[in-house]
């Protein structure tokens, strides 16, 4: 199964074949050995959820797992402790409150690329900048040191792209620079998430050091780089099916449940995410799983699942019940899917308004896929339209 990456947005058909014949598979893992494929959507949301599939167990074992410091790979209770320090940042009710700095970052990028004439660059003039803006001033970090974190990420979610040496020099200075954020916020507090968070840190129950670094590092390249890419991801898909982007730009107010059915349809991730190790033996969609076997889901194959969602291999823009797993499921359910949801709707939303006939400026044979990283995008998206914005 090691070669079901994909650099563009198709997800493999044997996904489904797989998942036909059985929700839980015994597959070859990346990186060698054996374990346990979830296609599934029910067996997929018990793996997700149900602490006997462990992610610590995972870290120095399976391809994947970095750290025992790093939130993604941590069980209860130190998972509980060090989210709960953050996940007061992310409420419905302080999203809502970002809602206004969101649409004027966005109305200022979309009137630069109006003024800078067609065509335009999405992915430089909107896609990636707005998550970075937002992010960064969510977490605090200096306007001027912004522009570092494109490299360090990419290199920090790479699968093939980068060597070993290159990942490892990444990580180390992303965490140097949060290091040294950390001193600098410590010395003088700010209005801002890292500043809350240090003032927990060494406090009963609160953050250790490491632990600080590692929860901002996670928070930016999640607030950052899968925005950015499923923002790109979802605008070429509208741009790609003119009948879905057509009834948008007609009935706006189809837009927030839209936008759950592309997350849905459209695979953010290149592989099967992040592993998971048995705790104990346990039942799992009519097989048997040992203690200390290694359990991948593929969440984009569960959000096909024909007997959750119907007609699944379609997108249905106007799907009622959605109840996919673009963002997880459980504990590690993702921090900042409101804001991601958010933004998305607010960015897509606006170029709907400002450019109803927006279309690819390049043949879609031209455009080139990110490879050898863990999540799917494009390094460029050009766009067209005419002067008044049709």
């Amino acid at each position: 199964m090691a070669d079901f990456e994909r650099s563009r947005l198709e997800l493999d058909p044997r996904f489904g074949s797989v998942r036909r014949a059985a929700p839980v598979t015994r597959v070859r893992l990346v990186g060698g050995g054996e374990g346990w494929l979830v296609t599934g959507w029910e067996e997929a949301r018990r793996v997700l959820a149900d602490p006997v599939f462990s992610r610590a167990l995972a870290v120095g074992r399976s391809a994947g797992a970095r750290r025992e410091t790093f939130i993604a790979d941590m069980d209860p209770p130190e998972h509980t402790r060090v989210r709960r320090h953050a996940v007061t940042a992310f409420t419905h009710r302080r999203v809502r409150a970002m809602r206004p700095r969101i649409v004027e970052v966005v109305d200022r990028l979309v009137g630069v690329m109006v003024a800078g004439g067609a065509p335009a660059d999405l992915v430089e003039g909107l896609c990636l900048p707005l998550p970075v803006v937002i992010i960064c001033e969510l977490l605090g970090v200096p306007e001027g040191d912004r522009r570092r974190f494109k490299e360090w990420s990419d290199a920090f979610l790479s699968v093939s792209a980068y060597s070993a040496e290159q990942v490892r020099d990444a990580h180390q200075s992303l965490d140097a620079y949060l290091a040294e954020l950390i001193a600098r916020r410590r010395a003088e507090p700010a209005d801002d998430l890292l500043s809350a968070l240090v003032r927990v840190t060494g406090q009963e129950g609160g953050l250790t050091e490491d632990e600080l670094i590692n929860l901002g590092v996670g928070l930016l390249i999640a607030g950052y780089e899968t925005t950015a890419s499923q923002l790109t991801n979802l605008s070429f898909t509208l741009l790609t099916h003119r009948e879905l982007w057509e009834r948008l730009v007609s009935e706006p107010g189809l837009l927030p449940v839209a936008i759950e059915e592309l997350l849905r349809y459209v695979p953010l991730g290149s592989d099967t995410g992040m592993p998971r190790v048995a705790a104990r033996d346990v039942e799992l969609g009519g097989a048997r799983i040992r203690a200390g076997e290694t359990v991948v889901v593929a969440r984009p194959a569960a959000n096909r699942d024909e007997a959750v969602f119907g007609d699944a291999e379609s997108i249905v823009i106007d799907r009622g019940d959605n109840p996919h797993l673009a963002f997880g499921h459980g504990i590690h359910h993702c921090l900042g899917a409101h804001l991601a949801r958010l933004e998305l709707q607010v960015a897509i939303g606006a170029l709907l308004a400002r450019f109803p006939a927006l279309r690819l400026a390049v043949p879609e044979s031209a455009l080139q896929w990110k490879v050898g990283l863990s999540v799917r995008g494009l390094h460029g998206l050009p766009v067209t339209w005419t002067s008044d914005g049709s």
